[in-house]
Parts: C-alpha cells; structure tokens; sequence
C-alpha cells in the first residue's frame, strides 16, 4: 500500500482508498488517519495507537466547504488548529495546511495513547511507525494539539486549551 519515508500526498487518499493508514502531518502534531466507512481500517488505526475504541476521533476535513452541515460558528473556528464538537456529536477538524485528500478521514494523533504528542516523525513511536501503511515527512510541526471546543449547544465550552488559546477561541466566537 505504498512506502515508507518521503512520499507525494497524492499517496494519501489513494492509501486511504485502500483500507491502509497513514502517518501524516497536520497543522499541530503528527496523526494517523483511515477511511471511516473502513471497519477493518478503523480497528486497525486504534489497535497501532493502543486507543480503547470508545474514545472518539474527528472527521478530517482539508477544506471547510467539503463539512457537510456546518454551523457558523464553527466556520468562524475552522480552518485551524481547533477540533469542534458538533450537536449531532461528531468532532471535526479541517487543518490550516495542505490539501492532502479530497475525502474525509478518520484522525487521531500518532501518539500511543495518553503518550507526548510528536511533532517530528523522529519523534513517532517506532511501532506506530513500522506499523503505518504510509507516512508523510513534514518537517517538524508546532507540537501542540489542537483546541477542542464544544458547540453541541448552548454555550461553546473549551474542552482542551492547545495550539489556540481560550481567550481567542472567545474572541473568534463572538
């Protein structure tokens, strides 16, 4: 499903496609990404991160106009390196980087779970990188995730404060 090292993202959604998981870098950290319509695929990515599967992913999006149903609140958010939790319950990202696919996938970050969050494919557990179909190389990354906010009703509440800071998440809402 594709080679390890130095790769074109145009590999991306291909190994997508093809049930395999990737090893990417996003506007934050480095993440792990699948088909989530793939079972097998889905399966796969939480047992290489060793994430108990009732712990949630985000849908990632590449471009704001491909999330389907999108309050405005959340597109004054988006794009960025914020997660959004929707009313119906899915969480959401759309990075501020490239366009890796045209698809949305299924991401967590390519840490072992409640493991330091890598920045650097140098800094991805080996296991996690032995274990990928493919793995992009995008230099080093800011390393803090993403902010998580809430907007599944009523008031917008910060789950984690990470690369943007509440008073700003605040700001952006108002």
């Amino acid at each position: 499903m594709g080679g390890r090292g130095r790769t074109a993202t145009a590999d991306f959604e291909a190994c997508i496609r093809a049930g395999g998981v990737v090893l990417f870098p996003a506007d934050t950290v480095y993440g792990l990404a699948c088909d989530p319509e793939n079972e097998q695929a889905i399966e796969r990515m939480y047992r290489i991160k060793g994430r108990p599967r009732e712990k949630k992913s985000a849908l990632m999006y590449f471009l704001v106009d491909a999330v389907p149903d999108l309050p405005e609140a959340a597109k004054k958010l988006l794009p960025g390196p914020v997660t959004v939790i929707l009313e119906d319950g899915r969480g959401i990202r759309v990075p501020d980087g490239p366009m890796l696919a045209e698809i949305p996938v299924l991401q967590t970050s390519a840490n072992p779970s409640g493991g330091p969050d890598p920045r650097s494919l140098d800094e991805v557990d080996p296991g996690i990188r032995a274990a990928a179909d493919l793995e992009i190389d995008g230099g080093e990354l800011p390393g803090t995730s993403s902010t998580v906010v809430d907007l599944s009703g009523g008031e917008p509440r910060i789950l984690r404060e990470g690369a943007v800071p509440a008073a700003r998440i605040r700001e952006l809402l108002r």
